[in-house]
């Protein structure tokens, strides 16, 4: 199914019932219309991460159902899945052939060797420090071979998750044909996770390694060039390096618009947010929320440090059940530079404050992307975050597809629903029209999105200290 303009739902397989012919029938139900398409977060075996530790991409874990379950899915929505560019699990049947065959193994150069990267001598504590990491310390595992011997590999992430040397042919071939099997499977868009870290290059921070990226990036394009699919490379750093991608022609993610709208609603000011959006490409996914925290290291130098500071002081202050210690090692987060919350319970369970964080992102340049929980304005979940000790978990609650009947009956997400379903049919929001974003006083902003003809045009007013809104369509006032 071709991309279109239409809202699209971040889902895990599992989290709008049972397992995707669930998800399936919710979409077809309590959610009828609200979106159009879905980025179905990893349904591959998985041995960590919620799944962003795949064993195997030809095959869907069978507690989320099979290949025919996500292609039915892919008859009504236009559909994003993810391939971790950047490494695989250890429990994969590739890593198990190079444990048992080391050098003999056929799939021996499709990890990256930690030992044989670095020349003699190294690496220093200035070569690990130069490292852009995730880890408080040198990012390698080590590997028992069957033989007994040792080797130490690179290791980015968690101890599931063994990167990939994208460097060597046995590497390109098996991107090359999973991406294009995936597609096969109903694929419009794959999301390229991880995708900055996947070239290590000596006397760099191995991170975004230009020019390198880009050779990797036009690689895996002409890998899919003749599928009618496109690509998403996920990046979460200063909004400069989308910004050369989107320069490139690719679509990007908006992941500094969170904090920047946050930072707006706090201070009931617009300056900051009205600038944001007028240097933002029309060629982006927007996010409020993903299955990952807050990302706050995206609103560099569009907030200034103090003004990064005052929005995490009062997410804490003013958000429901927004910890400190969620987003910190105790609560096993990954990420220092993200902070863990539904990003209802960042406005303070406010019904007022969400919504019209949602009429902005739904008025931003780009096509939005609604994470599950958002959908339904649910709070921080305590009680799995408590059970798992898992900080992130606290965005990522289960939900029944008796409580998805339920919740959409809560005034708020009716509201949210109506406005979603608007968002999707409105002509007004055309990728190939015109926005014209302003700030009439220090605390409102105007937002003014045409069609390529101009036949239609939608105007929406917000006044951020206020807490009131405004939305014109031709002329004509509009409520949801």
């Amino acid at each position: 199914m071709a991309i279109s303009n239409k809202v699209m739902l971040i889902t895990y397989p599992d989290s709008l019932g049972k397992n995707i012919k669930d998800l399936d029938e919710a979409l077809h139900t309590d959610l009828k219309g609200v979106v159009g398409g879905v980025h179905l977060l990893p349904f591959f075996p998985s041995t960590g991460d919620r799944g962003f530790a795949p064993t195997d991409y030809t095959t869907v874990d069978p507690k989320f159902g099979d290949w025919s379950d996500v292609e039915k899915l892919g008859e009504d929505y236009y559909l994003m899945f993810d391939f971790m560019i950047n490494h695989i699990s250890r429990q994969s049947k590739y890593y198990k052939d190079f444990q048992k065959k080391k050098d003999k193994s056929k799939y021996a150069d499709l990890f990256l060797s930690w030992d044989k990267f670095w020349p003699k001598g190294r690496p220093t504590k200035a070569d690990v420090d130069l490292i852009y990491k995730r880890k408080d310390r040198a990012p390698y595992q080590e590997i028992t071979f069957a033989d007994g011997s040792k080797e130490k590999l690179w290791n980015t992430f968690g101890p599931e998750q063994i990167d990939l040397d994208v460097r060597k042919k046995v590497t390109q071939e098996f991107i090359k044909q999973t991406l294009n099997q995936l597609i096969d499977h109903g694929a419009d868009i794959i999301r390229l996770d991880a995708f900055a870290y996947a070239v290590k290059k000596l006397d760099s921070n191995d991170f975004f390694v230009e020019p390198e990226i880009w050779e990797l990036l036009a690689q895996v394009r002409d890998d899919i060039a003749n599928k009618g699919a496109m690509i998403l490379p996920e990046i979460h750093e200063h909004y400069s390096m989308p910004f050369k991608i989107a320069k490139h022609g690719y679509f990007v993610y908006d992941f500094a618009l969170p904090m920047v709208t946050l930072y707006s609603l706090y201070s009931g000011k617009s300056e900051r947010l009205v600038n944001w959006l007028k240097m933002s490409p029309m060629k982006q996914f927007t996010t409020l929320d993903t299955h990952d925290g807050i990302g706050v290291v995206d609103a560099r130098d569009i907030l200034a440090p103090e003004e990064i500071e005052y929005t995490t002081k009062q997410l804490y202050k003013i958000g429901a059940n927004v910890k400190k210690k969620y987003s910190s090692a105790e609560y096993h987060n990954l990420d220092i530079y993200q902070i863990n919350t539904t990003f209802y319970s960042a406005l303070g369970d406010s019904d007022k404050r969400y919504f019209i964080a949602r009429l902005l992102q739904m008025f931003a340049p780009g096509i939005p992307q609604v994470y599950y929980v958002g959908m339904l304005a649910g709070k921080n979940d305590i009680k799995l975050l408590e059970e798992t000790k898992e900080g992130r978990n606290i965005n990522r609650h289960y939900y029944s597809r008796d409580e998805i009947a339920k919740e959409v009956k809560r005034p708020i997400v009716a509201s949210l629903l109506n406005l979603f379903r608007f968002r999707n049919s409105e002509a007004a929001f055309d990728l190939n029209g015109n926005i014209e974003v302003s700030a009439p006083s220090e605390n409102e902003i105007r937002i003014v999105r045409s069609n390529k003809d101009q036949t239609r045009n939608a105007a929406l007013l917000v006044n951020l200290k206020e807490l009131t809104y405004k939305v014109l369509v031709n002329g004509k006032e509009i409520d949801f």
